[in-house]
């Protein structure tokens, strides 16, 4: 028997377990700006994984840190997620938010932030 894929969907299962609550609780103490450090995990993650001699362990750290890149754009989507007053805003950044939801308008009417893209540059 063969127990590779099971292993590695079984990581892959626990890994995006644990970078769903990373992506809120960065957002919510450092703001959509944190990005870069999921950037910079992703990257230190695909060059481990270039250089470890198991294919199990590659493969694990391949699939963190394409969920770790995954993570820059849930970032991004989890500060419109606050301003729609979906998930928690922090307190401390409060007038933050206000200034985007000024910003960006009426944002709590439309299913997506698709039409938001001009309004965001």
């Amino acid at each position: 028997m063969n127990f590779s894929g099971i292993i590695v969907g079984a990581a892959v299962f626990v890994i995006i377990g644990i970078c769903h609550p990373v992506v809120i609780k960065m957002e919510y103490y450092w703001g959509k700006k944190s990005w870069w450090v999921l950037a910079l995990a992703g990257c230190i993650f695909s060059a481990w994984s270039l250089f470890v001699g198991n294919l199990i362990w590659s493969t694990i750290l391949g699939a963190a840190a394409f969920s770790c890149f995954w993570g820059i754009h849930e970032i991004l989507s989890q500060e419109m997620r606050v301003l729609r007053g979906w998930f928690p805003e922090n307190p401390a950044r409060h007038e933050y938010y206000e200034a985007r939801r000024k910003a960006l308008g009426d944002i709590g009417n439309y299913p997506s932030h698709k039409h938001l893209k001009e309004k965001i540059k």
